[in-house]
């Protein structure tokens, strides 16, 4: 395994209880990184801080439980933690809805939580990794912030929005060996998926890998790997996008998407 260079590295990953974040999480530690494990449950939290420290002993993480949609609750994570060298702001919500069925008071959820949450970490972070010359920022979008699917909007709205960010802040670093960047996953088998396609194939005879293939044949015959790509492998992307063998990586939309973008660009 390639040594990414990130040993006794902090780094906050939000939403890192599970799915996408989770993964991050993991492969930042096998890097040596300790990491702050970030949701809205404590005990959810607590439990991934232990298996962690069970799986990886060599590093300290930290309970870093926080509504970060909520002002008040970042305010607090800064006093906790005021010093990071990584910041991945995986957390996100999604739902297909109709246009028509988004109100007002959903579109402003979306960018409190996809977007304001993700913008109130970075805005206090990154000032703090100028300073000292180094740290990584990276947004989860996803392949709807280019090429949306017009069946959740609200969700393809704030992961434009987020390319946009990243490529402002990325300005920001300019002559630093500070980079903000966004990865962008394709569909992806978080756990919520998994259970999606159970519930949409009930027949237990059936291996998983049949049934993933079925529904990706039917739901999404543009894939070109024709099956969901694993949380692991955008995590050991954003382990290799957090090193210091990426530093020439700056305000970059990176996609594994799994040919999913018919696009050049």
């Amino acid at each position: 395994m390639m040594d990414m260079g990130l040993n006794n590295k902090t780094a906050l990953v939000t939403g890192s209880t599970k799915g996408i974040g989770k993964a991050i999480a993991i492969e930042l530690a096998k890097e040596g990184v300790n990491v702050l494990i970030n949701g809205r449950n404590y005990e959810e939290v607590e439990r991934t801080v232990n298996e962690m420290k069970s799986a990886f002993p060599a590093t300290t993480p930290h309970n870093a439980t926080a509504d970060i949609a909520e002002a008040r609750q970042r305010e607090a994570l800064f006093e906790k933690y005021p010093h990071i060298d990584i910041l991945v702001n995986s957390m996100g919500i999604y739902e297909i809805m109709k246009y028509e069925d988004v109100e007002d008071e959903i579109w402003e959820k979306y960018f409190r939580t996809n977007v304001l949450a993700a913008n109130g970490l970075s805005k206090y972070y990154l000032p703090k990794m100028l300073k000292s010359d180094y740290g990584r920022i990276i947004f989860i979008a996803s392949e709807e912030a280019i090429m949306p699917s017009g069946q959740m909007p609200q969700y393809g709205m704030t992961k434009s929005m987020l390319l946009s960010l990243s490529r402002s802040l990325s300005k920001l670093s300019a002559g630093t060996e500070v980079t903000v960047n966004t990865i962008m996953p394709g569909p992806t088998l978080s756990e919520n998926v998994r259970q999606i396609i159970e519930g949409r194939y009930p027949d237990e005879n059936i291996p998983f890998s049949e049934k993933e293939k079925e529904f990706m044949a039917s739901n999404l015959p543009q894939s070109e790997i024709q099956r969901f790509i694993k949380p692991i492998e955008i995590g050991r992307l954003a382990a290799f996008v957090c090193s210091p063998y990426a530093s020439a990586f700056k305000g970059s939309p990176i996609r594994m998407d799994g040919g999913m973008v018919p696009t050049i660009f």
